[in-house]
């Protein structure tokens, strides 16, 4: 049979239009009988188009043709905000379809703040009697309730502590106590977050992260502060070291926070209404005056210089050592022992003497070919073998101590690239 003798049996009912000049192409999916006007006396007569009637609307509660504040579409002022979705309104009636709130979140509840509350830090680790340097505890303390008492106290109040020392005193340990003894709920930051591969997304998550600890302040009542360990690391210029674009952003952005602490966009256009709560900044770090001038002067950065003193040194480490029965007399001795050196050189101590009590576990439980199996393939109902911690004494701790400095000596005296390099001519 010619392919001009067969003859079309379907025919496609006509597209129906409103009287809009707007196509809309829900309606062209919809099914020919749905399509067509609704018969005269019908109740459904509001989605009839003749008569210059108003065209059929989706829903009542449809999220495609909800108004704003400002009586604009809402759905696309939402796709000009490329951070923003419909998930991050919330579950909020007339802005969300019903089949997308459900009832255990309710009509009007935040369901992404489980999730970005997960940025935030608490200290259930630390347990037990820490020891909190007074003039530490002073200076961070008072820069958090001055910036919490900002608005009724008719001063200029920089936005950022900087604590900046030594390597190794605690500076991030002491700071974390006192979180904890104050109710802080932090949002902690590190060094390595300052750099991307992609530009700008850095000083974004730093905004990002403020909005957060405003978040846990305004939904959680809470106190909580924004803090960037280590800040010299990431935007120091030591040497010929090149700046990044992501650096000029970072320290833009940090410059900014100060100045406006109560204006922080993360990529939304500006809108009046958009106030977050003042949010502490307390940044660390070694050696400032690797930082750009202009983020560290007198208004927009507060600036203590952590120095322990000895007083200081002997009651942090005596209080370390207390649970294994050292004695305060024992303590000092070890850090007349050992002086001039940081913090972190007596917790080292502690742990070096536990390499002889590892070493003597592992023989007991197989040997090391074994070890896989021990601590990562064993079975559920399995336990790993009790380790009993070795008994601490001061001649232990002196003798871990003669260790270290045997090898921090080392890595001074030793100049490995000369031996590398001492067969090539000048």
């Amino acid at each position: 049979m010619a392919l001009a003798n067969i003859s079309l049996r379907f025919k496609f009912p006509p597209l129906q239009y409103s009287s809009s000049s707007t196509f809309n192409p829900l309606l062209s999916l919809r099914k020919p009988s749905s399509i067509a006007c609704s018969k005269a006396g019908d109740d459904g007569g509001k989605g009839a188009v003749d008569g210059g009637e108003k065209p059929r609307k989706l829903s009542e509660q449809s999220s495609w043709e909800v108004k704003d504040s400002e009586g604009k579409d809402y759905l696309y002022r939402l796709g000009a905000e490329s951070e923003n979705m419909n998930i991050a309104v919330g579950a909020r009636a007339g802005m969300i379809d019903d089949v997308f709130i459900g009832d255990f979140l309710g009509k009007d509840s935040d369901i992404v703040f489980d999730y970005r509350q997960k940025a935030t830090r608490s200290f259930e680790h630390l347990q037990g009697d820490y020891y909190i340097a007074p003039t530490f505890m002073v200076i961070t303390s008072v820069h958090i309730v001055k910036n919490y008492l900002a608005s009724s106290l008719n001063i200029k109040i920089p936005l950022i502590l900087g604590i900046w020392g030594g390597k190794g005193q605690g500076k991030t340990f002491q700071t974390e106590l006192i979180f904890k003894t104050m109710g802080v709920e932090p949002v902690i930051m590190s060094a390595g977050e300052l750099e991307s591969d992609r530009a700008g997304e850095p000083g974004r998550l730093i905004r990002d992260r403020y909005r957060t600890a405003s978040q846990v302040i305004q939904n959680q009542g809470k106190m909580s502060v924004l803090m960037i360990n280590d800040i010299d690391a990431g935007l120091g210029r030591f040497g010929e070291t090149q700046m990044t674009v992501n650096n000029q952003i970072v320290v833009g952005t940090l410059m900014n926070l100060a100045d406006n602490p109560t204006r922080v966009s993360v990529g939304q256009d500006w809108r009046e209404a958009d106030t977050v709560n003042r949010v502490p900044l307390i940044v660390t770090g070694n050696d400032f005056s690797r930082l750009y001038a202009p983020l560290i002067r007198e208004g927009r950065m507060e600036k203590f210089y952590w120095q322990p003193t000895r007083e200081d040194i002997v009651n942090i480490v005596s209080r370390m050592y207390e649970k294994d029965g050292i004695s305060r007399k024992d303590v000092v001795s070890i850090v007349d022992q050992f002086p001039n050196q940081a913090l972190d050189f007596y917790g080292a101590l502690r742990s070096r003497t536990y390499d002889r009590s590892i070493l003597k576990w592992v023989d007991e439980v197989g040997g090391i070919e074994t070890l896989e199996k021990t601590l990562l393939r064993r079975k559920k109902t399995q336990e790993v073998p009790q380790f009993i911690p070795p008994e601490q004494t001061v001649e232990a701790l002196l003798e871990s101590g003669y260790s270290l400095i045997k090898e921090q000596k080392l890595i001074n005296e030793t100049k490995l690239s000369k031996e590398y390099m001492k067969n090539i001519d000048d």
